[in-house]
């Protein structure tokens, strides 16, 4: 597949933020190389790694994380389709974390040097993919600060975040979407036991904001999920404005 049709949904999100010439296009398309795909459960890159590519998630779900000495794991960030999943290792060269498929996943692969050579030629892209990392940094520090409120809310945060970024994507239909998240990666994420998990899902469900089934999620009562989560998604910067 060509890579133009590949970076449609990157290009989409982009495009929420700020205008993206067809030349900038083309510049893009043109630093893209080869595709990848990884089963579900693999690493795409390990801690201690130095990679000379960056991946752009086209299809699937990932995560970042970390594992403890104890042999426990701690889930930092789950990225959805449209979603460079190691941008920054462009820079910072070694990996701090780990990158691992949560499901089948397909990328696309961009080699350092032309990401270099990029940046260099077009000074309004390297604004651009430098504000999408630094939108990485905003999620997580608002995990950070969602871990700190009642278990209802964090699990109600989170799929709040899902909703609106996977809404981005164009993938959300009907208020359903496709999460292949299973509830102790999901306890990894919110440092919350499988079974605290399992009783906060029940009580969600019970008060008629979403269900989850086979792995989707069906949000019943937006309005009412949203004021229970107190989701405010100015952290994901979906304004679109000079950058």
């Amino acid at each position: 597949m060509a890579a133009h049709t590949l970076l449609d949904t990157f290009l989409s999100k982009l495009r929420m933020r700020d205008d993206v010439s067809d030349a900038e296009a083309r510049a893009l398309f043109d630093c893209a190389s080869d595709d990848a795909e990884y089963p579900a459960g693999a690493d795409l890159v390990r801690e201690g790694d130095r990679p000379h590519v960056s991946m752009l998630l086209l299809d699937g779900f990932t995560t970042r994380y970390r594992d403890s000495p104890d042999g426990s794991r701690q889930i930092t960030a789950i990225h959805v389709p449209g979603d460079f999943v190691d941008l920054h290792s462009l820079l910072i060269k070694e990996m701090d974390h780990s990158v691992g498929a949560l499901s089948r996943c397909r990328v696309l692969h961009f080699p350092h040097p032309r990401l270099v050579a990029l940046t260099e030629a077009h000074p309004h892209l390297a604004r651009l993919l430098w504000l999408m990392t630094l939108i990485d940094s905003s999620i997580h520090r608002e995990w950070l600060v969602a871990a700190s409120r009642p278990a209802p809310e964090q699990v109600a945060h989170l799929v709040c975040e899902l909703f609106t970024r996977l809404n981005v994507t164009g993938i959300v239909r009907e208020h359903k979407f496709h999460l292949p998240v299973t509830q102790t990666e999901l306890g990894e994420a919110l440092g919350l036991s499988a079974v605290h998990v399992n009783r906060t899902l029940q009580q969600l469900r019970a008060e008629g904001l979403f269900t989850w089934q086979a792995q989707e999620i069906h949000i019943l009562d937006w309005d009412g999920l949203r004021r229970r989560a107190s989701f405010d998604e100015r952290y994901l910067h979906l304004v679109k404005e000079p950058r």
